[in-house]
């Protein structure tokens, strides 16, 4: 399975795009800024969106993408997302206020868009993948997902605070590669507390609850702009990231935009 990251950043500035990925040319993990960077074709050729919330970082693109490709699908373009999330879009997005409702055009019967209800703890299969559906901690509802294609699954945690009941989930998945959110460095652990994010403290308690023996690259996503090179840095200071330094604990690297893994 190919990863491409097309947007992994906590909120936009040059180069920063918001967060979505691209799984194998035809499965979206969120609808971020990102998604924009794709071509006509390329869009054309996702028959899914899975989405982890409804905050605007995370869904910014769909309604644009809708608009931009509806004309061409053959079937509407299906999107998975919790019920609370479907609720969001449908009366803060699809309203025929904000953006048109694409659930009910061209026609009821045969419309541009699709919902389709998921909930912690399901697995679904979308082409030969199966994606099961895990517990996030944020202040709406919201969800993270591991998606196997093989041996080993692809982990995003979306966008969460402290979660003891995904580790505990994790510890029992071959995990071959983690993408976490840590949104605000230390200074901002307050912030960063009473909207449901990580801080660098709190990543490191985290990383903790990670089984003894379990040992797979982490990937640190969705950091502010402006407080990047501060949260990669003060991350360093409780992990080494070399993989091959001394007392080496985790391996965690930063999420950049464009980069493309074989899971």
């Amino acid at each position: 399975m190919k990863v491409r990251v097309l947007g992994c950043s906590g909120a936009i500035a040059k180069d920063c795009k918001t967060t979505s990925f691209l799984l194998d040319g035809e499965i979206l993990v969120d609808a971020g800024t990102g998604v924009g960077d794709l071509t006509l074709e390329e869009m054309r050729g996702i028959d899914a969106v899975l989405l982890t919330h409804s905050h605007l970082d995370h869904v910014a693109a769909l309604p644009l993408m809708v608009d931009a490709t509806a004309a061409q699908r053959k079937e509407p373009l299906t999107v998975y997302a919790l019920a609370g999330t479907i609720a969001a879009l449908k009366t803060h997005i699809f309203n025929n206020i904000i953006w048109p409702d694409f659930t009910c055009i061209p026609t009821p019967q045969a419309p541009f868009i699709s919902f389709e209800e998921i909930r912690v703890g399901q697995t679904i299969k979308l082409k030969n993948k199966l994606i099961e559906v895990l517990p996030a901690v944020h202040t709406v509802p919201a969800a993270g997902f591991a998606v196997t294609a093989g041996s080993g699954c692809w982990v995003f945690t979306g966008d969460t605070e402290r979660n003891p009941t995904l580790w505990a989930r994790l510890n029992q998945l071959n995990v071959a590669m983690l993408v976490i959110e840590t949104a605000f460095s230390n200074r901002e652990k307050d912030l960063a507390r009473r909207s449901l994010h990580l801080s660098p403290t709190v990543l490191a308690s985290e990383l903790d609850c990670i089984a003894k023996g379990k040992n797979y690259p982490i990937y640190i996503t969705h950091t502010k702009p402006a407080e990047t090179e501060l949260i990669m840095a003060e991350i360093q200071r409780f992990d080494q990231t070399q993989p091959f330094g001394p007392n080496v604990t985790h391996d965690i690297r930063w999420l950049r935009v464009g980069q493309e893994f074989e899971i």
